[in-house]
């Protein structure tokens, strides 16, 4: 048996910041040429484990480590940052915090030029990465000029461009299309093939990547490996639902249908699973699908135009209504003008031409303030709203602003950060959050303000199913007793398939279509032309020739 590439005995960690250790106890080991999932719910200490293997702890986070930990047999804090950059490549969840250079180009080139390689091979290898990538049309852009998945997509470029021998991805899916995420996780399986590559993926879109070959998957929980198997063990034991987190929609519904899971072969692998003989049990769960009753008009965009620059035009005289209190999704493919939308509802941006119409009274003339009040917006990165040092005076910041009583502020900040689950953490510093937690507080100190429309970008990126669900009852709760609009900007297709009422899919700044769920997730065409992916239920009711799947759906909707 091969020597293995990782391997961590009885490893513990304390950052320097908190009381208590983030790992506890941890031993694995990674052999070269596995490609293995870590799983766990947010805060389980996976982004921790991370940074010990790329040598980020203690190099940029200081703390108390015990135990071993080995790379290619020698001791990983001993070695330069430098060292272990040319074996391990990493893949950052916060795209933004891994830009080093000023352009897509610069950035794909950086790990040539460190190494020197010729300029004309440099422009040829980012040029066929970029394509790779669909970057080749953005290569002399700036970072802010990206959209979320276009920046995920160049931190993997510059990161695949280089001939590393491990590749390390924190969350490579958060910011990613369906479509795009699938081209993203079949091109990682390739080059592994190609390179005989060792990958290690930390991600909460576990159907996904369970869907990509992987060997071995490791579920931790509050610092601590509960779980090391392959994923047909992880799966038969129900592992993934102990632990916080969301098992895949085909999976789910089988367990619903009364199908014995335990000893099904090749369970985690919907293209290898043989449910043939319970195709009638699965069929007879179906339940009916009732279409939301829209109310008065609410949000009105009437004949909105909108271009970043001459001659680039976005939005060419969009409308469409948004109703008083219908949960809305908004689909599309990565820099489809989605976000864009959203920042000309909130005032970030402003239409060429065209009005917003809140109750029939234009918005365009409010401030970013002014509207906030009535149109909450929770940004796709957190660190772009983040502006307090700890995590009380984060969500307490608007309502100080607002001059807000004090005993006011505490009950509802108090009451919100213990619905995020963050209250034990209200006084910690925000730097000692996980990205995951830092999406939860950003939520939080929107949510706070009572706003009477929600928009939330990508909330449940980065989110583990136990806080996806609070969040979503939450969601609900508001929705059904204050009759709160939420607005989704989403890839997440559980939260398509089992929490939006109506859903509008743009593409290339096109309103493609106004639709249901059901529908758009049985139009093959539409989900196409959108970058998404049709469920695992969709695809598995097709396999067994099942008609309206959405009845399926409808079966396991939270």
């Amino acid at each position: 048996m091969p020597e293995p590439l990782i391997d961590f005995q009885h490893v513990t960690f304390k950052y320097n910041a908190q009381a208590e250790p983030t790992l506890h106890d941890v031993s694995f080991q990674i052999y070269p040429g596995e490609k293995v999932l870590i799983a766990g719910a947010s805060g389980s200490g996976k982004t921790t484990l991370l940074r010990l293997l790329n040598g980020l702890i203690p190099q940029a986070y200081q703390g108390d480590v015990t135990g071993q930990l080995l790379l290619n047999g020698k001791n990983i804090l001993d070695q330069s940052l430098f060292e272990l950059s040319l074996q391990a490549g990493t893949v950052l969840q916060d795209a933004d915090a891994q830009f080093v250079g000023m352009t897509v180009a610069e950035d794909i080139a950086f790990a040539l030029e460190n190494d020197t390689q010729p300029v004309n091979s440099i422009k040829q290898k980012v040029a066929k990465w970029a394509q790779r990538f669909g970057l080749g049309e953005r290569l002399n852009l700036a970072p802010q000029d990206l959209s979320g998945g276009q920046k995920q997509r160049t931190a993997m470029a510059g990161v695949l461009i280089d001939d590393g021998k491990l590749l390390l991805f924190d969350e490579p899916l958060a910011s990613l299309d369906p479509a795009a995420g699938h081209a993203a996780m079949k091109m990682i399986a390739e080059l592994q093939a190609e390179r005989d590559l060792t990958v290690v993926i930390i991600e909460h879109r576990i159907e996904e990547v369970l869907g990509a070959d992987i060997d071995r998957v490791i579920v931790m929980s509050d610092g601590k490996i509960v779980a090391n198997g392959t994923p047909d063990e992880i799966v038969q034991a129900g592992v993934l639902l102990d632990n916080g987190l969301d098992e895949p929609l085909y999976v789910q519904l089988l367990r619903q249908s009364g199908v014995a899971i335990t000893n099904l072969p090749h369970v985690s692998d919907l293209d290898q699973i043989d449910v043939t003989p319970y195709r009638d049990q699965i069929a007879a769960i179906g339940q009916s699908v009732t279409p939301a009753k829209l109310a008065d008009p609410q949000l009105i965009i009437q004949n909105v135009s909108f271009g970043y620059s001459a001659g680039q035009q976005l939005f060419n005289a969009l409308s469409t209504t948004i109703h008083t209190g219908e949960i809305l999704g908004i689909v599309g493919k990565n820099g489809s003008g989605k976000t864009t939308l959203s920042h000309l509802l909130t005032g970030f941006l402003q239409p060429s031409s065209g009005d917003v119409l809140l109750h029939g009274e234009s918005v365009l003339g409010q401030s970013i303030k002014e509207r906030a009040d009535h149109i909450g917006y929770v940004l796709q990165n957190p660190n772009h709203m983040i502006t307090k040092s700890t995590v009380y005076d984060e969500v307490a910041s608007g309502l100080i602003l607002r001059q807000v009583d004090t005993d006011t502020i505490e009950k509802r900040v108090r009451d919100m950060l213990k619905l995020v689950d963050l209250d034990g953490m209200r006084h910690w510093p925000i730097s000692a959050l996980s990205f995951g937690q830092k999406k939860r507080l950003t939520i939080a100190a929107v949510l706070v303000l009572q706003p009477e429309i929600l928009i939330l970008d990508e909330p449940t990126a980065g989110q583990d199913a136990t806080h996806t669900a609070q969040l979503l009852t939450f969601l609900q709760k508001i929705n059904a007793q204050q009759q709160t609009t939420i607005i989704i900007i989403t890839h997440d297709m559980h939260l398509l398939a089992n929490f939006v009422q109506r859903v509008l899919v743009i593409v290339d700044g096109q309103l493609l279509a106004d639709t249901t769920p059901a529908e758009l997730l049985a139009d093959e065409e539409l989900v196409t032309a959108a970058s998404l992916r049709t469920t695992s239920i969709y695809r598995l009711a097709k396999r067994l020739a099942i008609n309206q799947p959405e009845k399926l759906n409808a079966a396991i909707r939270k």
